[in-house]
């Protein structure tokens, strides 16, 4: 059995906790030596990955903001947040399915990425259940994995415009959310959100890591490419307030960061 086909296994599994378990087994299986890579691309586009009936899909524009002073606002937050880390486990595993052909070392640190994402959503599908709520019981949107889809032929546009891209706004957002939750005083939800915080500068570093390397390949300045591949793909570029000292440890220079300032002009 090689770790692609397993990988597309959990990619395609639309039950959440079964998603979550499978993958977490497929890291531990890889890293006992019992899976082999096969180095070869992934054929046909994923447009749909496994997935619930709900939560219903709508625009982002669309997804209600709900005050964190109610605990169906606070329950919201959290909803919004479990999303994006279900997408992620996505995002992760399709990452191993496309691009296994850039090596072991690759391979290893893409599924750590999906594992700890799963565990994620784990932690915060049973804060919703202590909040009275469930995954599923809130609308969401599908842009991290519309973003997917779109970079799905191209190892470059990936790295830089899922992880380094739309995952290093959790950067930005999250001492945000938590600066929200701490006027509440809802520390059950503050200290997944650290976990969480925590994990993900280690997967932008991930994304920034491979990036350069494929940048390099290329003979591609990185932070002028960023640039460029934000602006054909017609993405939203980072806006402050940055997460500064997160960015930093997760490889982004001083200089792009101030450079960023230029997007809003």
């Amino acid at each position: 059995m090689n770790v692609e086909a397993l990988a597309l296994a959990a990619l395609m599994c639309p039950t959440p906790q079964q998603k979550c378990a499978l993958t977490t087994a497929l890291r531990a299986r890889w890293r006992a030596g019992e899976l082999s890579r096969s180095g070869l691309p992934a054929t046909g586009r994923v447009e749909v990955p496994g997935r619930p009936p709900r939560p219903e899909l709508v625009s982002p524009d669309q997804v209600p903001r709900r005050s964190p002073h109610t605990v169906p606002g606070r329950a919201a937050l959290v909803h919004a947040v479990a999303h994006i880390e279900f997408n992620a486990i996505d995002l992760a595993l399709d990452c191993v399915l496309r691009f296994s052909a850039e090596g072991d070392e690759f391979v290893t640190q893409w599924l750590s990425v999906a594992s700890e994402e799963a565990h994620h959503f784990s932690l915060l599908c049973a804060r919703l259940h202590a909040l009275g709520y469930a995954y599923g019981d809130f609308t969401a949107h599908n842009g991290l994995w519309d973003m997917a889809v779109k970079t799905d032929d191209d190892f470059l546009a990936r790295m830089a415009l899922v992880p380094r891209l739309l995952e290093a706004r959790g950067l930005d957002a999250t001492p945000l959310i938590q600066a929200k939750l701490r006027q509440v005083g809802d520390t059950e939800t503050l200290d997944i959100l650290d976990i969480i915080l925590r994990d993900e500068i280690g997967h932008v570093a991930i994304g920034d890591r491979w990036f350069r390397v494929e940048c390099a390949r290329r003979g591609l300045e990185p932070e002028m490419e960023f640039r460029r591949l934000i602006a054909h793909f017609g993405a939203l570029p980072p806006r402050p307030p940055l997460n500064v000292e997160a960015r930093l440890a997760a490889g982004f220079s001083p200089a792009e960061l101030e450079r960023f300032e230029d997007f809003r002009r």
